[in-house]
């Protein structure tokens, strides 16, 4: 039977009992409105813990202004329901005055540098300070031993493996990989912003990301590569943020060999989608 707390001290008495009993403890950050893909970082959480905690918060300090804070789906009742399938152990349910007791204007604030500032960070100011804050007073809440987040978001897992390294955080970060579509497009929440006509062109990002790759392997250009994608993505009528090649600290590649990483963002219609691609 799954527990869900939506007061802090009675989940750190909970976490206390577990810890006492030498049991490890996962935590899966999320926010909510769960598919699949967060379901999956459930199971993967279970290979490293005894027991795992997840975290339903639609974090305010991450959206901008104009951004779909208020519009974002909240399905809390669901959400515990699929998380009990997949076997979590207990989920946190923090309300916005629990996370910011003084509010979120008077929130002391975490910033990474460099990695937060490029990419995402460009497009999205004060995005990654948001993240880094929100995440840091989970670790403080849950403390656990191992936290696991999604490579879809390779950006936040670097911002995030930064700041624990930074900070001294003991606690061991997992990437899991992307879930996708038999299609290819990567599970998201916000898929259910598409309508049935933009469903199947969102298809074509990861399509450009395999196209990225076969640029790379023949020794195309990195400018060529991310025109190209560029290029691909407008005709199937986005609006593209960046197609980029990077390595895999998001650094800009030089002629050398080594891992890459090609990453898109891009709007089709009022939906921002982000996929990327690790070869």
């Amino acid at each position: 039977m799954i527990q869900t707390f939506n007061e802090l001290g009675a989940l750190r008495e909970q976490i206390a009992q577990w810890k006492r009993e030498g049991l490890r403890v996962a935590l899966v950050p999320t926010m909510g409105n769960l598919h699949g893909g967060h379901h999956s970082l459930v199971t993967l959480a279970r290979q490293y813990a005894d027991k795992v905690v997840a975290s339903i918060f639609v974090n305010p300090t991450q959206f901008g202004p104009n951004e779909d804070f208020s519009r974002y789906p909240r399905t809390p009742e669901a959400d515990v329901a699929g998380l009990e399938q997949v076997g979590c152990d207990a989920v946190w349910l923090p309300s916005v005055e629990a996370m910011y007791p003084l509010g979120v204007d008077k929130t002391t604030r975490m910033h990474a540098p460099g990695v937060s500032e490029v990419l995402e960070g460009a497009s999205r100011p004060g995005h990654f300070d948001g993240v880094c804050t929100v995440v840091a007073r989970l670790f403080l809440q849950v403390q656990p031993d191992v936290a696991v987040f999604g490579r879809k978001d390779y950006q936040q897992l670097a911002v995030i493996r930064q700041m624990v390294a930074e900070l001294s955080f003991p606690i061991q970060i997992v990437g899991a990989d992307i879930v996708r579509d038999e299609d290819g497009l990567a599970k998201s929440s916000r898929n259910q912003y598409l309508s049935a006509e933009q469903r199947p062109l969102a298809t074509t990002l990861h399509r450009t990301l395999l196209g990225m790759r076969e640029g790379y392997v023949a020794g195309q250009s990195r400018a060529q590569i991310e025109a190209d994608a560029t290029a691909a993505l407008q005709a199937a009528g986005f609006q593209v943020d960046y197609a980029v090649l990077r390595t895999p600290e998001l650094a800009e590649p030089s002629f050398d060999g080594g891992g890459r990483v090609a990453l898109i963002a891009a709007r089709l219609g009022s939906t921002r989608l982000i996929d990327n691609l690790e070869f």
